[in-house]
């Protein structure tokens, strides 16, 4: 009796310690690229009102994130997106590698990817890749290629199509031609004469090139490559050119930073397999870099659309993690809220500068007049103007924003090494492997 006892006892201790296996689930890893809180502060009061809620509020896990290079305070797009991919902190000319001197790969101690997609892929995990600039933007890009500079538009191009990745949507059609041939959207710039458009649909790539296009491919397809745009799906200049040019934000054929995601979410779960969705919308970091608000604003309101989409998916599919942080802060933008005394009209031009020469933008840029918010709950309206530090990106006020899955893992401060760390237990259940040292 008493040896049974013990034994009972034995295998009861044995069961607690090994414990059930770590739940394991698909990642979606969202990049408003150049957005900080104070960009959704603006995003809140122009769409919702001052008191309102964005769907980026309803995330419900928050941690204040962190995001210095191995060279830098201040991250790079093309060293942060590594950084992301990889989880080590690299310098700042990086583009899927350690960066300077001799970029050398990242590799394991057996010679194989750190990526975070290629460990995926290798894993017989699909992988999508969605971005409304060029597709050669890092913030895609790196995770599954590795350059010397980020100019190398062409050799990251025919990466990406080499990549294996299940799902690549974005602009930059051009990079995917050989010189002087007219695409949908323009003409070719390759200059190795190697046509991509159609090595990928001789390797079963379904070839989209505009939204209504995109609308109409069945979710039973495989492999999808969509090129919406020449260069990027929007016209990142100031205000006031684009008024010159007749010039939209967004090219209207292009299809939306949302309805990208939500087609290769119904794609890549088609299946009922684990995945990786990478999506970025570039936007809301290039129009920042430009100085125009309205540009910023309408990007913003794009992204939050997204997590609309993102956060509908993860109600229906909890196993799934959505994590979300930019980088850095594109163009620095910030809100200036304007008094109006009782009885006086709101100005109908603003200055061109503050008192310390930064500049003012009001609704259709320099000069014009004050944005007004949507509402607030007591039904009042509020005229803002928008202020700029300057042309690049700035440091501080990023946070990370998750939802599902893991998202529990998401608090306090939160480095941006720790967010492939983050996805890489999530999709397998335990830690990456650890990396080969960087090459002397």
């Amino acid at each position: 009796m008493f040896r049974r006892l013990l034994a009972l006892l034995f295998l009861t201790v044995l069961a607690a310690g090994c414990g059930s296996p770590p739940q394991t689930g698909s990642v979606i890893f969202f990049h408003p690229d150049g957005t900080s809180s104070a960009n959704w502060a603006i995003a809140r009061a122009a769409l919702v009102g001052p008191d309102g809620q964005l769907n980026w509020d309803k995330l419900p896990a928050m941690a204040v994130y962190t995001g210095h290079m191995a060279d830098s305070v201040t991250a790079t797009s093309n060293g942060g997106a590594t950084t992301h991919a990889y989880g080590f902190k690299v310098a700042s000319d990086a583009y899927g590698t350690w960066g300077s001197p001799g970029h050398p790969l990242i590799v394991d101690r057996n010679g194989k990817s750190m990526s975070i997609a290629h460990q995926a892929m290798a894993a017989d995990l699909p992988v999508g890749l969605v971005q409304t600039g060029t597709s050669t933007e890092p913030g895609t890009g790196c995770f599954v290629t590795s350059v010397s500079s980020r100019k190398e538009h062409e050799p990251i191009a025919a990466q990406l199509i080499e990549s294996g990745c299940a799902i690549m949507l974005g602009g930059g059609e051009k990079y995917y031609l050989p010189k002087g041939v007219k695409g949908r959207h323009g003409t070719g710039v390759r200059e190795d004469g190697r046509n991509l458009i159609d090595q990928a649909r001789k390797a079963g790539y379904t070839v989209v090139f505009t939204a209504e296009e995109l609308a109409a491919v069945p979710v039973t397809t495989d492999k999808l490559l969509g090129l919406f745009a020449d260069y990027h799906t929007f016209n990142d200049q100031p205000e006031e050119v684009l008024a010159e040019k007749n010039l939209p934000l967004y090219d209207p054929d292009a299809p939306t930073v949302a309805q990208m995601s939500d087609k290769a979410l119904q794609i890549l779960s088609r299946k009922g397999k684990r995945f990786l969705l990478i999506v970025e919308e570039e936007g809301t970091d290039n129009f920042g870099n430009n100085g125009n608000a309205r540009g910023m604003i309408e990007a913003l309101r794009r992204a939050d659309e997204a997590f609309g989409v993102m956060r509908t998916y993860i109600a229906k599919h909890p196993d799934t993690l959505l994590i979300s942080a930019a980088d850095s802060d594109g163009g620095g933008m910030r809100m200036r809220g304007i008094h109006v005394p009782d009885g006086q009209p709101i100005p109908d031009r603003l200055p061109a500068t503050d008192r310390t020469g930064a500049p003012i933008d009001g609704i259709d840029g320099t000069g014009t007049a004050p944005f007004m918010s949507a509402p607030d709950k007591a039904g009042q309206r509020h005229p803002f103007l928008i202020i700029w530090p300057g042309y690049d990106d700035v440091s501080g006020g990023i946070l990370v924003r998750a939802e599902g899955l893991n998202s529990d893992k998401v608090h306090g401060m939160m480095d941006n090494t720790e967010i492939p760390k983050l996805m890489h237990r999530t999709l397998f259940g335990h830690d990456a492997p650890k990396a080969a040292p960087r090459p002397k």
